[in-house]
């Protein structure tokens, strides 16, 4: 994988073809927003087949190559994403957003004192149940890669495995 995290024009032009790579990827949200020459983030979201939403949002470092942290929401949304009532990404990604169902996020907040996260610390996912506490590694996540690759493979092998399960199930 070419270094997306060498210049901001390198990774905005990665952001703004994922389209291009993915086709489960329907639309896309993400805007590159400056903050400097060499420090920026990415907001928005990715709208994917299955009513599947990725929330991103992360704070870049160009002169030291990394993503200086992160957070990525995975869910599904009570509205369909086309209907005109259908919130901004900043409306819909924050947190207390109620018309979703979470399926599970990563962040990168550490948590020094849970010995079960070392691993990956501090990369790790909340999942259910119980997803605001139940927090699993996460060492497929990176500080010097970008990490939307894995987590849009990530949902499309959820989408496989719920397409190839029995109805009712």
């Amino acid at each position: 994988m070419p270094d997306h995290l060498i210049s901001p024009e390198v990774y905005q032009t990665f952001i703004y073809t994922l389209r291009e790579h993915y086709p489960s990827i329907r639309r896309s949200t993400l805007v590159y927003i400056p903050s400097g020459m060499l420090f920026g983030r990415v907001e928005g979201n990715l709208l994917l087949d299955g009513g599947i939403i990725l929330c991103v949002q992360e704070y870049l470092n160009f002169d030291l190559g990394v993503i200086q942290r992160y957070g990525y929401e995975v869910s599904r949304a009570h509205i369909l994403p086309d209907n005109s009532d259908f919130p901004i990404a900043s409306e819909y990604c924050r947190a207390n957003y109620h018309n979703k169902d979470k399926l599970y996020w990563y962040d990168s907040f550490p948590h020094p004192n849970d010995p079960s996260l070392a691993v990956s610390d501090p990369h790790h996912k909340h999942v259910h149940p119980d997803i605001k506490r139940n927090r699993i590694p996460a060492p497929e996540l990176s500080f010097t890669k970008p990490n939307l690759p894995f987590l849009i493979r990530e949902i499309e092998q959820l989408l496989t495995n719920e397409s190839q399960r029995p109805p009712g199930e």
